[in-house]
């Protein structure tokens, strides 16, 4: 039996999502995928990947605080 992450199933999406061109997308596709990418972040922020991503973010965001003060 085959099993599908969810996470990588929404990240497929999304990338797919986005790849088209803005000026084919209507207001409903917009809000949907403005709905899935905060869906497919709580699925990815509990995991080792998700934790390097916040990490890597928080370490960029205080060498940005520290070079501007």
């Amino acid at each position: 039996m085959m099993m599908i992450n969810v996470a990588v199933l929404l990240a497929v999406i999304v990338v797919m999502r986005l790849r088209r061109r803005t000026q084919a997308r209507s207001r409903v596709e917009e809000r949907n995928t403005a709905l899935i990418v905060p869906a497919l972040g709580i699925l990815i922020a509990p995991t080792p990947l998700g934790q390097g991503i916040f990490n890597v973010i928080k370490q960029l965001v205080s060498g940005v605080s520290q070079a501007g003060a």
